[in-house]
Formats: C-alpha cells, sequence, structure tokens
C-alpha cells in the first residue's frame, strides 16, 4: 500500500469545467458536494483505503523564523488560503488507483448539481529520502 494526498486547488490549477466558485453556489449545491465528499470518503473507509480528508477554513497565514530573540514574520506570500481548498490522504494499492480515485473525487457536484470536474493534484508520499547523486 502507498500514501497519497490528493490536493483540491481554490486556484493555480487549470480551471474545471464547472468553474463557479462555491461562494456562489445555492445552499442546496453545497449539501450535495458535502454530501458526495463525505460518501466517497465512507466507501474509502470501508475498502480500508481512507486515511484522513479535511477541508480547509479560509482563515491562515504564513510564518517564517526570524532569528534568534526576533519574532517570527507573516511574509508577503500567495496565502495557501487562497489556493487550497482541503485535501484527502488515501492509502492505495498502486499510482492507477489512486489516479482512478482522483478522477471520481473530480465529478464531484457543484454549481447546478452538475460535476465540478476539478483538476485534483495527486501527489505520493515520500517513503524513503530522495537518492541525490553529486
Amino acid at each position: 500500500m502507498a500514501k497519497y494526498l490528493l490536493l483540491k486547488h481554490y486556484r493555480g490549477a487549470p480551471a474545471p469545467v464547472n468553474d463557479v466558485p462555491m461562494d456562489q453556489w445555492k445552499p442546496d449545491e453545497v449539501e450535495a458536494h458535502i454530501g458526495y465528499m463525505n460518501d466517497f470518503a465512507a466507501r474509502l473507509e470501508r475498502s480500508g483505503e481512507f486515511i484522513d480528508g479535511q477541508a480547509l477554513s479560509p482563515d491562515g497565514m504564513w510564518v517564517r523564523y526570524d532569528g534568534e530573540g526576533r519574532p517570527p514574520v507573516d511574509g508577503p506570500f500567495a496565502e495557501t488560503k487562497d489556493l487550497i481548498a482541503g485535501w484527502m490522504v488515501i492509502d492505495v494499492d498502486s499510482n492507477e488507483r489512486a489516479i482512478e480515485l482522483a478522477g471520481e473525487l473530480s465529478a464531484a457536484p457543484g454549481a447546478g448539481g452538475e460535476p465540478i470536474h476539478e483538476w485534483l493534484e495527486v501527489r505520493p508520499f515520500l517513503t524513503a529520502p530522495p537518492n541525490f547523486t553529486h
């Protein structure tokens, strides 16, 4: 089994087919979308492929260490709150299965009850340090 991160983006990925921002959806469309996500996670939990998933709050900031005795710095960077909507971690038998599940998750309903066809980033977890050659 290998773990993969299925990353949902607000921006930064190609525009989905049903490209209506969630804050413009009707309440029942939001409810249908969340229901789809919950049903998808429940099915994967039953099959043993679900690890965790979360929607992210629109709040957040970048912080870095700025030297001994100095306060952390909130830098002028692209905020993840503007880029990342949420994520799901799965544990599957193959890269092909991770891609299959991401494709299915991409079909979550959006505005008008139609599938979003959103792009999801599929990233395997690093299982060993990279092997660098000099």
